[in-house]
């Protein structure tokens, strides 16, 4: 008996002013097009950011493309955008299993676990410590275009960790919640502490509610609990926060779900499955659950 052909096709559609879909040049498309580059490979996974793009391959390659002033795309610019997807040679030898996107930075994890942090890093977003000068003085790197370790003390759930506009958030195997980047309106999840984190500190106020997924926005961030309850924090205007109401808070609260039931009988709830967090929106997942005897 033949083994069945496998094949996996990259599409790409609109703005391409960045180099961002991947097709060799700046046009804007209307509709999808294939992404010639990426047809000899197997692509598992793909990610949009506001400017550039990225994909991961079944044997764990990750490739970049788009705007790189940053270095976003995972090596030093030598050009202001790259068109065409290339593989981030620095990774070559871990196998990714998911990636993340956020203002200027990106994340990865590995199947080990192990996170790594590249572009813009101007509010620690990228988890590294400011480095030591002689005079004692401490100094950020604004930019790291070559990907490193972050979050070194952490174990990272394989699909588990996410990019803001300028911070980011991972969970841990043991469902705990980590965040660092800029604190502004309370995005990482910290109470009525506004500031910025260089290193990832441990998001108390979600402990014991045994998170599985986290999202981050520009401003804000959602961390999905096993029993389908949403926890909302961060920049709350244009309601992105879902709470009824345009309230700004670095405290999770519970995001209600006011839907009606999907059949007769009141004896269920809806529960979130998925949660996705963007610039000023916010999407969820969620599917209606019967109680069980």
């Amino acid at each position: 008996m033949a083994t069945p052909l496998r094949a996996t096709a990259v599409l790409a559609w609109g703005s391409g002013e960045d180099g961002q879909l991947g097709m060799g040049g700046n046009e804007e498309k209307d509709w999808p097009h294939f992404v010639e580059a990426l047809g000899p490979y197997a692509v598992t996974a793909v990610v949009a950011g506001s400017r550039n793009s990225l994909a991961i391959c079944d044997d764990g390659r990750l490739f970049t493309w788009g705007w790189n002033q940053r270095g976003t795309l995972g090596h030093p610019p030598e050009t202001k955008t790259e068109s065409s997807p290339g593989p981030v040679d620095a990774l070559a030898g871990f196998k990714i299993v998911q990636a993340a996107i956020g203002g200027w930075h990106c994340l990865a994890v590995d199947d080990k676990g192990r996170a790594y942090a590249w572009g813009g890093n101007e509010y620690g977003q990228c988890g590294e410590e400011p480095e030591r000068k002689e005079d004692g003085t401490r100094a950020l790197r604004r930019d790291i275009p070559i990907p490193q370790r972050c979050a070194l003390k952490l174990k990272v759930r394989q699909v588990d960790i996410a990019a803001g506009g300028w911070h980011s958030t991972a969970l841990t195997i043991d469902g705990e919640v980590y965040a660092w980047g800029r604190g502004e309106h309370g995005r990482l999840g910290f109470g009525d502490d506004k500031s910025s984190h260089m290193v990832p500190l441990k998001v108390e106020l979600l402990a014991g509610e045994d998170i599985v997924q986290v999202s981050c926005g520009g401003t804000h961030s959602v961390a999905l609990a096993r029993d389908g309850r949403m926890f909302s924090y961060g920049r709350g205007d244009h309601g992105r926060l879902g709470y009824g109401r345009k309230v700004t808070t670095g405290h999770p609260m519970e995001l209600p779900i006011n839907l009606p039931p999907l059949s007769s009988s009141r004896d269920g709830r809806w529960q979130a499955k998925y949660v996705a967090c963007g610039g000023r929106h916010t999407l969820a997942i969620a599917e209606w659950t019967e109680a069980t005897d």
